[in-house]
């Protein structure tokens, strides 16, 4: 189970942006599903990820926020003599933050 706690913490107050932020790019790799915005195949560079906040608002479930994640894709080549290379990736996701335990569900924003 993903829990959000400092995020949670500072809902509601100047501090919500960067404890978001500091959270999510703290995960280990793997937890926030930017495979699938992965365009070329490659692994993501889980040390380069910058998030940004789209919107944030509470609902009778929790906290709703929508976030871009801009990340770094190592691509494994042909061969050819200049790979790996890098390239950059952007996603939109979806998490749902439970306002009683923290609990935090996130998704791939297909719509986005």
């Amino acid at each position: 189970m993903l829990t959000l706690p400092g995020t949670l913490r500072h809902w509601n107050s100047a501090g919500f942006d960067a404890a978001l932020k500091s959270e999510l790019v703290s995960l280990a790799d793997g937890v926030l599903p930017l495979q699938q915005a992965s365009t070329h195949g490659g692994m993501v560079d889980g040390n380069s990820l910058s998030v940004t906040i789209i919107s944030s608002n509470e609902n009778p479930a929790g906290i709703a926020v929508r976030v871009g994640i801009f990340f770094t894709e190592i691509v494994g080549g042909c061969s050819c003599g200049d790979e790996p290379f890098e390239t950059s990736g952007y996603c939109v996701l979806d998490i749902s933050l439970d306002k009683s335990n923290a609990e935090a569900h996130i998704v791939f924003a297909a719509d986005a």
